[in-house]
């Protein structure tokens, strides 16, 4: 479990290790599908408006990222799961996505999304969200059906 000194917060996407973590996590994907099947958003995207990013430190190391982009007042997405690889399997990811969770909650979101590889080095991902009560569904917002993409959905008002 992640210990308590961990420390979870708003990040401007400036600092060195975000940076490289975000990198790695665009990088990590390049060989799971097709450019036009990879929907991590970069550095760029994640500082659009309407996109929440936060990192999760333990003292001055990152442990990892998550973010929230609104889709509309009642729907909104998760985006840019990663957990450093010092930090696998110690609850970052299970963390981080707990606060995505409460902040979508707080910020009166009614239904929360994701899209995920369909791929086998995907699979953490897709359990962890599915320990959290999200289901397959149909694509959402502007995503398309895709062979290489899991589409997953959970109602805020229905106790995640």
């Amino acid at each position: 479990m992640v210990k308590s000194r961990m420390e979870i917060r708003v990040d401007s996407l400036e600092n060195e290790q975000v940076i490289n973590l975000l990198e790695e996590h665009l990088g990590s994907m390049e060989h799971t599908a097709p450019a036009e099947s990879r929907h991590a958003l970069d550095i760029s995207g994640l500082l659009e408006d309407g996109v929440t990013c936060w990192s999760i430190w333990d003292d001055t190391q990152l442990a990892g990222l998550g973010a929230l982009k609104r889709l509309s007042s009642e729907h909104a997405e998760i985006k840019s799961m990663k957990t450093a690889i010092g930090y696998l399997r110690k609850g970052v990811a299970s963390n981080i996505l707990n606060h995505i969770i409460q902040e979508a909650r707080a910020s009166g979101y009614h239904r929360l999304s994701l899209e995920t590889g369909s791929m086998e080095f995907f699979a953490p991902a897709r359990n962890l969200y599915s320990s959290f009560g999200f289901k397959v569904c149909a694509p959402f917002g502007d995503y398309k059906k895709d062979t290489n993409s899991v589409f997953m959905t959970s109602y805020l008002d229905q106790g995640l």
